[in-house]
């Protein structure tokens, strides 16, 4: 008989105690949650001025590893959105805008400096450092961050930790799910774990179709 329960749970951490569940199963919930469960991101950099000492690339790739917030009701995959768009639209895509400068001291920019036309998509703390300005320096940039997956690249991995333990007993593991905060962690199992269910639906469906 297939058992779920919840040994631990906080918005950041979930032990789940899997009984009845073969260990390829198992571990299959533990690899989607890294690679499948979609979180937002940035993707996309304008710069519009830099006048730091970092390389505009380094800005851009400083701002995609900023965990956002993430609603997975409210925006689409891009490849799901009805916009069709390369550019995106307001349902699959958020636009945050960084305007910062260093007047008569060494400022560091941090991610709470980032404003986002969307309030609830907005990094998850506000103190990551992006860029240090020396007075009389000034950077200005668009970022748009949309969904995306794990397997696409690592900036979309919602977990910092997804780890399968055995407990000794046939046919019984632990998941540990740490959430990076984007999602919360019980969120990442229940995501984990429809799109198991509907990736097996799929499979059926185009065996009986054959």
């Amino acid at each position: 008989m297939v058992s779920i329960d919840v040994i631990e749970s906080s918005p950041t951490r979930i032990r789940i105690r899997l009984k009845g569940i073969g260990r390829a199963y198992a571990n299959a919930l533990r690899r989607v949650a890294i690679s499948q469960v979609p979180t937002m991101a940035i993707d996309d950099v304008v710069i519009l001025e830099n006048s730091s000492v970092m390389f505009d690339e380094l800005v851009s790739h400083r701002l995609g590893l900023i965990p956002l917030k993430t609603d997975l009701v409210r925006y689409n995959l891009p490849e799901d959105c009805d916009c069709k768009s390369a550019l995106g639209c307001p349902k699959c895509r958020v636009l945050l805008v960084l305007d910062a400068e260093a007047t008569d001291r060494v400022r560091t920019v941090n991610s709470g400096d980032l404003i986002a036309e969307d309030p609830e998509t907005k990094p998850i703390v506000d103190n990551i450092p992006i860029v240090k300005l020396a007075p009389g320096q000034k950077i200005k940039l668009e970022a748009y961050a949309r969904l995306g997956r794990g397997s696409e690249h690592a900036k979309w991995q919602p977990t910092s930790a997804s780890v399968l333990i055995e407990t000794g007993k046939p046919d019984e593991f632990e998941l540990y799910i740490e959430s990076v905060g984007s999602l919360n962690a019980s969120e990442v199992f229940v995501r984990a774990i429809e799109k198991i269910q509907k990736s097996l639906q799929e499979f059926s469906n185009q065996v009986l179709a054959a």
